[in-house]
């Protein structure tokens, strides 16, 4: 139970819709915003009300929630045939059987929903209201339905957009449907709801209307149109993929993160940067990157699944990949990608390089074009190269292989076997001399050429 609730709290995810518009055989709710699905934000931002229970009611592609549920403690229910969302929230009672907490309903395409604003309907519950309904004024208010309510919240009706009179709909106080109410009158008002309207379903907004009916005061709490925007359709996606990522940039510039262009950055949900970190223009981070103190991403570089040490250096053009590690003061450079890799302090691999499956030692240097033969077709293999190590231009690392502390890979090498500490590897066909040769050669070709001029 979150601080300041004086009672626990049950969500009720409503997620059974079709999700046609978004044309995917992708449930609606697992589409990503910021490589994280939908559904999973709505979860993780009521993960502050410690809530006693979660139902997601589900209808077409079950299992593909199921699988994304795994681990979170959420419990699917199941609407089969859809009636309506007053149907679809009643799918849950028997789930949430002996709770006697705050029913929360929601939905899991409003994926902005926080737990800040939910506290806020707890409270007006708090404040003597039966059931708590959540509102906004979005810049057109189009087809939603709406709130008629007076200035102190106290709601005298909630209509759905198609049975809404002319008058109604010129009102801009929309229905979020978002409800809460506790639980008893919850399922009581929810078995109570008719389908006597233009669609003939089972409305959740019918919840506030019949409690108003028994003389029971409702109230409306309003939030930003954006925290309940819903999403579905692919324009929808994105719109919320860019809002997320504003709210991201100015989160990370007011934490101390320096964005040389902030619009072409791109974050994960759950990128973690430090201090005096500063991000040239067309990054893009995906999921499980940790960024310490003080280090530098240059332009377009692609990261992803890398932690990366106080006072690094990567890119510009750099790519890490999941598993990478560099150490404080590594420096990955221009065109070089890191695989399952550890660089260690002050290991430098600048240009045009694969270090894939290996280890670097602290201040190892890896030339331009070197690269790890970590594959086979079949197995993946590890290369270890030891502290202050110099891999000359060119050479190629045949894992599994160890080049020692201290040695020096000539250029051009193919390394197959492993290099003792301080050892000159060199690997390369002996070169064959000819003088004068190339002097002849020019002198034929160019009475040949004149020949045939003739």
């Amino acid at each position: 139970m979150a601080a300041g609730m004086t009672s626990p709290i049950a969500a009720i995810v409503l997620a059974a819709g079709k999700g046609t518009r978004m044309k995917s055989d992708l449930h609606k709710v697992l589409h990503p915003i910021a490589g994280r699905p939908m559904l999973l934000h709505l979860l993780g931002g009521l993960a502050e009300l410690r809530a006693a229970a979660t139902v997601v009611v589900v209808g077409d592609k079950r299992e593909q929630v199921e699988a994304a549920l795994a681990g979170t403690g959420a419990v699917v229910a199941v609407q089969d045939p859809q009636l309506g969302t007053a149907h679809a929230a009643l799918q849950a009672k028997d789930a949430l059987a002996g709770f006697e907490g705050i029913a929360l309903v929601c939905f899991g395409d409003c994926p902005m929903l926080t737990a800040g604003t939910v506290l806020r309907l707890c409270g007006a519950l708090d404040a003597g209201a039966a059931v708590a309904v959540l509102g906004f004024r979005p810049a057109d208010a189009a087809a939603y339905g709406r709130i008629i309510a007076d200035a102190d919240g106290t709601v005298h009706k909630m209509v759905e957009y198609k049975d809404a009179s002319a008058a109604e709909r010129a009102v801009d106080l929309c229905n979020s449907g978002v409800i809460v109410a506790g639980a008893a009158d919850m399922w009581r008002l929810l078995e109570a709801v008719g389908n006597d309207n233009a669609q003939g379903e089972y409305y959740l907004p019918d919840v506030a209307t019949g409690a108003i009916a028994e003389g029971k005061r409702v109230a409306v709490i309003e939030t930003d149109a954006a925290e309940v925007a819903g999403i579905n359709s692919r324009a929808e996606l994105a719109a919320a993929e860019a809002q997320w990522q504003a709210f991201r940039r100015e989160e990370a510039m007011a934490e101390g993160v320096s964005l040389k262009a902030p619009e072409t950055v791109w974050f994960s949900w759950d990128t973690a940067l430090g201090r005096d970190v500063t991000i040239e223009p067309n990054v893009f981070f995906g999921p499980g990157v940790t960024v310490a103190d003080g280090a530098t991403i240059r332009g377009f570089s692609h990261i992803e699944g890398a932690t990366i040490g106080a006072g690094c250096e990567v890119g510009p053009y750099a790519r890490l990949r999941p598993g990478a590690v560099l150490g404080e003061k590594a420096k990955v450079g221009n065109f070089v990608e890191v695989k399952k890799s550890t660089l260690g302090k002050g290991a430098k691999a600048n240009h045009l390089s694969y270090i894939g499956d290996a280890t670097v030692g602290a201040g190892a240097n890896i030339g331009a074009g070197t690269i790890t033969c970590n594959y086979d077709g079949y197995f993946k293999y590890r290369t270890e190269i030891g502290e202050r190590a110099f891999i000359g231009s060119n050479s190629a690392l045949v894992a599994p292989v160890k080049i020692g502390a201290d040695a020096i890979v000539a250029a051009g090498s193919a390394v197959t076997r492993d290099v003792a500490d301080g050892e000159l590897r060199l690997v390369r066909g002996e070169q064959l001399v000819k003088p004068g040769w190339a002097d002849r050669f020019h002198d034929a070709m160019r009475k040949k050429k004149a020949a045939e001029k003739k």
